[in-house]
């Protein structure tokens, strides 16, 4: 090879002695070409057969894992698993329900829901005739099947077509439409309200304000467990952002328990899980801005706390329904109005018999409500079933309730038209 080289004009020379002499494409005549002088004498010779002898041995072993499909896959595992050690962490894409861009909501019916709450963050819509109407000391339907440690904590009324402001025990506003809501059986548990809201820690939906639009003209009106009442314009919450946004101020002891929409001139009503109640005008809540705190709406004795505001009109009254099953109607006439900030009247006598009231709200005799117990026993009545009695009282059965059972929420619906399930009234009913 050396001797021709030598011996050839030019490299084309060269190349072209190579293949002929030897057999050699153009490509290896090329590379022997390019080597320097020094590897192709006698001194690389011995290296030049260990390389040789190397390639011989994994062309033998590419061979035999061609040939064997068992040791691919083994390779292949061996390779990824290197490749996670060297590269593996934790996941970073996050799987959510999508927001389109466009939603015909032609195609969806305006329809008034119950919408469910659990005390573990689960809920779900379910049309409102799923339920029967039934006199007052029925046992109920099921509304939801639960656990011991499941239990339904909330339940409110909705249009499909309504945006829904969702407010939250901390103090926060999440917007949604009631129709993107889970519409599930009436057994259903429905859907982790974490993948509708994104909630954070301890945090839980306690009041909802369904709205067509952000009317510059109204207000909503705060009320927190601790007795502070605020007052700040609709248009403020008309654009929360993902995760929610602040709509009061809260105290590191305190939580909003109620919200409600006014024109700006009605009356104020709040009452306590002991029995007392206040009545002042909304006028002296001077509206103020989204992230404040709020002013003191009721004096509260010590271990109690406010359980439900509502808006008092004259021809009205309030209904208050107790742990135990009992309640009673009071004309809204008998709560005489007075400057906010005091302790307020009697409300409804809270005994061994009644325990604590744990709702109050604003009625005209005409609706019906719906009543959930801790073992999520639904019982739905008219209001006018229920007496109307004056505040020192302690009212009448609504429902029958097993030895370890509570009531834990009461909804108002409107009134429908539809047969309605007699029951013989409980005897020892007042």
């Amino acid at each position: 090879v050396i001797k021709l080289i030598r011996a050839s004009k030019n490299g084309e020379a060269a190349k072209e002695g190579l293949t002929l002499e030897f057999g050699l494409s153009l490509i290896q005549a090329q590379a022997i070409l390019d080597m320097r002088l020094q590897r192709l004498t006698a001194l690389e010779r011995e290296k030049i057969d260990a390389e040789y002898a190397e390639l011989q041995k994994k062309i033998e072993y590419y061979g035999k894992v061609l040939s064997d499909p068992q040791m691919v896959l083994e390779i292949i595992q061996t390779e990824l698993s290197e490749i996670k050690e060297k590269y593996g962490d934790a996941r970073r894409t996050e799987i959510v329900d999508g927001e389109l861009g466009i939603e015909d909501e032609d195609l969806i019916p305006v329809e008034d829901m119950i919408v469910t709450i659990t005390n573990t963050g689960y809920i779900k819509r379910v049309p409102i005739d799923t339920y029967r109407s039934q006199r007052r000391g029925g046992k109920g339907v099921i509304g939801m099947e639960t656990k011991e440690e499941d239990f339904v904590e909330d339940l409110f009324v909705a249009s499909t077509h309504d945006y829904v402001l969702f407010f939250t025990n901390q103090g926060k506003v999440h917007l949604l439409k009631v129709y993107r809501l889970p519409l599930t059986g009436r057994y259903s548990k429905g859907k982790a309200i974490v993948n509708l809201l994104e909630l954070g820690e301890g945090e839980k939906v306690r009041a909802t304000i369904p709205v067509s639009e952000f009317d510059p003209d109204h207000y909503l009106v705060f009320a927190t467990k601790k007795g502070t009442v605020k007052k700040t314009d609709l248009s403020a919450y008309k654009r929360p952002r993902r995760g929610g946004i602040i709509a009061i101020k809260l105290d590191d002891d305190d939580e909003l328990i109620s919200v409600k929409l006014t024109d700006g001139s009605q009356d104020i009503f709040m009452a306590t899980a002991k029995g007392k109640a206040i009545r002042f005008s909304e006028t002296e809540l001077r509206p103020i801005g989204r992230g404040t705190r709020g002013v003191r709406g009721m004096r509260l004795k010590k271990g109690d706390v406010v359980i439900g505001m509502g808006l008092a009109k004259d021809e009205s009254q309030i209904l208050t329904i107790t742990e135990n099953g009992f309640g009673k109607r009071t004309p809204v006439s008998q709560y005489t109005r007075i400057h906010r900030g005091g302790q307020g009247v009697i409300n409804i006598i809270t005994d061994d018999r009644n325990g604590r009231a744990v709702s109050t709200q604003e009625v005209t005799g005409d609706e019906e409500i719906m009543v959930t117990t801790l073992e999520g026993i639904m019982i739905r009545t008219r209001v006018s079933e229920i007496s109307l009695v004056s505040r020192n009282t302690k009212g009448v059965r609504i429902m029958r309730l097993n030895k370890k059972d509570r009531v834990v929420a009461v909804a108002k619906i409107l009134p429908e038209n539809g047969e309605v399930e007699e029951e013989e009234e409980d005897a020892g009913s007042e």
